[in-house]
């Protein structure tokens, strides 16, 4: 077995060919949607990042490290993923046009937040 700390998969993107897609086998269309070309979309690849480090680290728990991932990783973000009104949702092969935008955003209030890289000033 890889010594503790060794990646198994080298990126994301080896752990979703490899493994993930045959881990999930769905089929696609109206209940579940899925885009080949994932890593095009910040959501999907944030959430498929997030799989891979938790499945990296809790594949060296040989008690209970797959029951956790899928309870409390690969299941809960698979489902936001293959939901049709996930962020695949309008993905119809084109990622050029993707007809929907970001979340709208207003800028908060000056001194709301502080750069969280800086120590706290305030001793709060």
């Amino acid at each position: 077995m890889d010594g503790e700390g060794e990646l198994f998969y080298p990126h994301v993107a080896a752990f979703v060919e490899d493994r993930l897609v045959y881990l999930y086998c769905r089929r696609i269309g109206q209940q579940f949607v899925w885009c080949p070309e994932w890593y095009r979309h910040a959501e999907a690849l944030s959430r498929l990042d997030s799989i891979w480090r938790a499945w990296e680290h809790l594949r060296l728990d040989p008690a209970t490290g797959m029951s956790v991932w899928w309870r409390d990783h690969a299941d809960p973000h698979m489902m936001a993923l293959l939901d049709p009104d996930g962020p695949f949702a309008a993905c119809r092969g084109s990622h050029s046009d993707y007809p929907i935008p970001p979340l709208p955003v207003q800028e908060p209030p000056a001194g709301l937040f502080f750069d969280q890289r800086q120590p706290n000033l305030r001793g709060v």
